[in-house]
């Protein structure tokens, strides 16, 4: 019984050994391009200065800067304006609070008492 088990599964097994069939190696695709190697390098280099279309972002299109509709010198003059208007954020500032040294005197009438009273010598508030 063994004999013709045997034989039966060998039989079986040459069946489907007979039936089953690989895929056909045909070989490495041949790509034939219509485009020149000229063409294919000079292509190349544009894409390659041109911006990374894989980048973080590019799908946002970023609007590229707007450009400059004011001139340096009132650029620099609006800034020194604001610098020297002081602190807008500070405690007191809408207040008007006067600066310290604020005067009302002129230079030159400073002066010439500042000259005067150092030609007579200063004696008072010395020890």
């Amino acid at each position: 019984m063994t004999a013709s088990i045997l034989l039966a599964t060998a039989a079986l097994s040459s069946l489907f050994a007979l039936s089953a069939s690989a895929e056909q190696y045909q070989g490495v695709l041949q790509l034939h391009s219509s485009a020149s190697r000229a063409s294919v390098k000079a292509e190349a280099v544009v894409a390659s200065h041109s911006a990374d279309p894989y980048r973080e972002g590019a799908p946002a299109d970023v609007a590229a800067a707007l450009p400059n509709e004011v001139a340096r010198a009132d650029a620099r003059a609006e800034g020194v304006a604001a610098a020297r208007a002081g602190n807008l954020y500070a405690d007191g500032a809408n207040a008007d609070v006067p600066h310290a040294f604020t005067s009302t005197l002129d230079r030159s009438s400073v002066r010439a008492q500042a000259r005067a009273t150092a030609a007579h010598g200063v004696t008072e508030g010395t020890l």
